[in-house]
């Protein structure tokens, strides 16, 4: 007779913004392992670089929990549509039209992001990111949550919180550390500085990087960035940082002559699950499970703090950070800080014209 099967999920998957395919597994001789698969949850919003919507923070947990719980599933492929960006974040269009200001509304959207960083490392299954882009802020966070990541070398990383008037607090000052580094985690997350693949996998945020260009039909490394170990006159390693000068405006000609190409990230991607699949699925979960401890136990030890402050920032410096970034000119989308804090040194309050004087379009006029 055969067995009941019960199912463990809590809600179909139906939010928009979020899709999941099952591929067939496949061991490393490409051999398809019948009836097994992983499992790729795809975020969809390339229009706005698969930034997240609120709908799209339960459509991930969802999904997530979904293929967790789904037994002929080997491996878990986590990445967005396009060739962009893998995720900016939250989506800052919602964050400065509805949540600005409303501080009890963003507590409530955040215990989603909470969870939905949770469900991610609770996830039965190994959660591969796929980087097929630009991984900043709150996308930074969700990736960083994953087990391992594979990027393609055009892809940018890095955090928004100050310069955008939040603190990265979803998950970057909890993971960052562990990861990378006390040193490295500091000025990533305070000075907010975009940097490559290449750096990224020196740092060993970073599973693997393949290249993503491709020009007359042949792969090539990201041109804007120094591929070689070279180091500037003060001795210091500067392998993945951007080109500057002759060398910069020379890669800028290669970029504009390729096309972006991301079959050798899809490769190395089927790699990993190959490898992962030729392996105790228990055993696997366990060695998981312990691996992820450090950054759960960060994660889990602040996150309902954070929840709070993000919430009552949004009364002040969030409202003014989201707010130009949303309604900025696309060249200027910062507020003037040095006004902020020559206001700030003179007692202004935040209730009153203070917000709006320190707005891009504030220093157009000035």
């Amino acid at each position: 007779m055969a067995a009941v099967i019960k199912n463990h999920d809590l809600a179909e998957i139906s939010f928009a913004g979020v899709k999941v395919e099952k591929i067939p597994a496949r061991s490393p001789d490409g051999t398809v392992a019948a009836g097994l698969y992983n499992a790729w949850i795809w975020l969809d919003n390339p229009q706005q670089h698969n930034s997240y919507t609120t709908d799209m923070v339960k459509g991930v947990m969802l999904a997530f929990r979904a293929v967790s719980n789904a037994r002929d599933v080997s491996s878990v492929v986590f990445t967005g549509v396009g060739d962009k960006a893998f995720c900016t974040g939250g989506n800052t269009k919602e964050y400065a039209e509805y949540y600005s200001g409303h501080p009890q509304e963003y507590r409530q959207y955040m215990r989603l992001f909470n969870d939905m960083v949770s469900t991610i490392l609770a996830c039965d299954k190994p959660v591969i990111a796929r980087v097929n882009g630009m991984r900043i802020g709150g996308g930074q966070e969700i990736g960083m949550a994953c087990d391992f990541s594979v990027a393609q070398d055009l892809a940018r990383f890095g955090q928004a919180g100050p310069k955008h008037g939040s603190a990265p607090i979803g998950g970057a000052t909890d993971f960052l550390p562990v990861m990378v580094g006390a040193e490295r985690a500091m000025a990533a997350c305070v000075l907010c500085e975009p940097f490559s693949a290449h750096e990224a996998y020196h740092m060993g945020m970073l599973t693997d990087i393949t290249p993503g260009l491709k020009v007359d039909g042949r792969f090539v490394a990201n041109p804007l960035v120094e591929t070689a170990r070279v180091y500037d006159e003060f001795g210091r390693l500067v392998f993945g940082r951007p080109k500057t000068g002759d060398a910069l405006k020379a890669g800028k000609a290669l970029l504009a002559r390729g096309q972006v190409d991301l079959s050798a990230l899809d490769a190395k991607v089927e790699e990993l699950c190959a490898k992962i699949l030729l392996t105790f699925p228990d055993c696997t979960t366990k060695t998981l499970e312990e691996l992820r401890k450090p950054k759960l136990e960060a994660w889990n030890r602040n996150k309902e703090d954070s929840r709070a402050w993000l919430a009552l920032n949004m009364v002040t410096e969030a409202r003014a950070g989201f707010t130009a970034f949303n309604a900025g000119p696309k060249d200027d989308r910062e507020i003037d800080f040095i006004k902020l804090r020559q206001a700030l040194a003179r007692n202004e309050s935040w209730v009153g014209p203070l917000h709006d004087s320190i707005q891009p379009k504030a220093k157009q006029r000035a």
